[in-house]
């Protein structure tokens, strides 16, 4: 089943609490939160005060992504803050197994993150400890960019590798994924969707996610 994961990058800050009850109103499980540091990425976003305003108001998962140089010294303030999963670039992380698992050890769960030029191949010494793997299909730092065809190829390695090892990590998929392309997405093997745009941009979030949804569970129940 493919869960559609809803970026608050994309929300209207000024109405977040009404935004995020549309898409709990939706059957929402998590949503994302787009942490950028100004330095990894051309771009600077949330803080903690974010993370624990958005606590107070859910108890929805909150899934964040960390685009920072040092996950070390921040992941366990953001776990503090009321973050349940934790996902770091392999980019920036000279011990990632070390940093996996500090992650867990704060009581998260952990994902690794790789970037559209990073091969999967790289993780496959972590990818027995991560509890997820999320996949850029576009290049991060900015939202509503057009999603990048190859990164399909990486989540069906991925799902493969998963199969073959028999692994139980989680993938998930960030960037440019709306209402043309969910289907491929939820065929590909993905399991987190994030959406944006699509959803926080669309007429009706509501509408928007139920209708993903829809599409994904029709795009898995057909035998190619």
């Amino acid at each position: 089943m493919v869960h559609i994961v809803p970026s608050i990058f994309a929300a209207d800050f000024l109405t977040l609490g009404a935004d995020i009850q549309r898409v709990v109103e939706a059957g929402t499980r998590m949503i994302h939160l787009d942490i950028m540091d100004g330095h990894f990425v051309p771009n600077f976003t949330m803080g903690t005060p974010i993370t624990e305003a958005v606590r107070r108001f859910t108890q929805l998962k909150l899934d964040h992504h960390l685009m920072i140089e040092d996950p070390d010294t921040y992941a366990p303030i953001f776990i503090k803050a009321g973050a349940d999963c934790v996902s770091v670039h392999y980019e920036v992380c000279r011990n990632l197994d070390r940093t996996v698992h500090m992650i867990k050890d704060h009581g998260a769960l952990a994902g690794v993150v790789i970037n559209p030029h990073t091969p999967v191949f790289l993780l496959e010494n972590v990818l027995a400890i991560v509890d997820y793997v999320l996949v850029m299909s576009v290049n991060p730092g900015y939202g509503g960019q057009i999603f990048i065809p190859n990164s399909l190829n990486k989540v069906r390695e991925l799902a493969r590798r998963r199969s073959e090892r028999g692994l139980s990590f989680s993938i998930e998929i960030d960037g440019g994924v709306g209402p043309e392309n969910i289907a491929d997405v939820a065929r590909a093997g993905v399991d987190w969707a994030v959406a944006g745009s699509s959803v926080f941009r669309a007429p009706d979030p509501v509408t928007a996610i139920r209708s993903m949804l829809r599409t994904a569970e029709e795009a898995i129940s057909v035998k190619v």
